[in-house]
């Protein structure tokens, strides 16, 4: 399902006219609601850093929602994958503001800062502190561009899952359209049911196979 393919949809389905602002906000509140239920491999990417000498904190790319993995790369080429802990795990595990080494867990420390002043992104804390500079390569979470404004009209939701698109976006037409609420508990468990056939997928299938998992099958009596 393209943009244009939605939007008629959305229009057809309510019997009423909106304007783009609207629509693109129904669209992408949906979206949202969606890659915040299922984690799908399509909302994920991977980028490399680099952590210097005697710096304990990465910051988080500018999309940055939530850590998938994070390893340190060392020089030979060795991947060390580094275990989640929360800050205080950290601070007490390192109690010295010295100590280093090759660092083996990390936290998200909070707000990251630019000359001094606090932004709107991420940084990650690590332990112990790096002793040499390292690249890291970092899987992580994001929102993948909206169809609202990709210049070909479509993403991988539409062209592989659109229901889940469609139900969820009638679902926020409706709201503000302070709809009938029957037909608002139908399209919302419309959606609810979309997004449980998509966490099959995403939860479900992408994380198998059937040489370790068996093929699915019902029991027969």
């Amino acid at each position: 399902m393209t943009y244009t393919e939605l939007i008629a949809a959305i229009a057809d389905y309510t019997e009423n006219s909106f304007t783009a602002v609207e629509l693109n906000t129904f669209i992408t509140q949906a979206e949202q609601r969606i890659y915040n239920t299922v984690q799908l491999a399509a909302v994920r990417k991977n980028v490399e850093g680099l952590l210097t000498a005697s710096n304990k904190y990465l910051s988080c790319p500018t999309d940055f929602l939530s850590v998938f993995s994070l390893a340190v790369v060392k020089a030979n080429g060795e991947y060390v994958y580094l275990q989640n802990k929360d800050v205080n795990y950290i601070r007490e595990m390192y109690p010295s503001p010295t100590a280093t080494g090759v660092p083996k867990y990390y936290a998200i420390f909070g707000p990251a800062t630019s000359n001094g002043a606090i932004t709107d992104e991420l940084a990650l804390i690590l332990g112990p502190m790096p002793d040499v500079s390292y690249t890291t390569e970092l899987h992580y979470y994001y929102y993948p561009q909206s169809i609202t404004t990709v210049t070909d009209g479509r993403t991988w939701l539409g062209d592989n899952y659109d229901p889940a698109l469609l139900y969820g976006s009638l679902v926020e037409a409706y709201i503000f359209m302070k709809g009938e609420q029957d037909m608002m508990a139908y399209y919302e468990k419309k959606f609810q049911d979309a997004l449980m056939q998509l966490k099959r997928l995403g939860d479900g299938l992408e994380r198998g196979d059937a040489y370790r998992d068996g093929q699915a099958k019902y029991k027969v009596s």
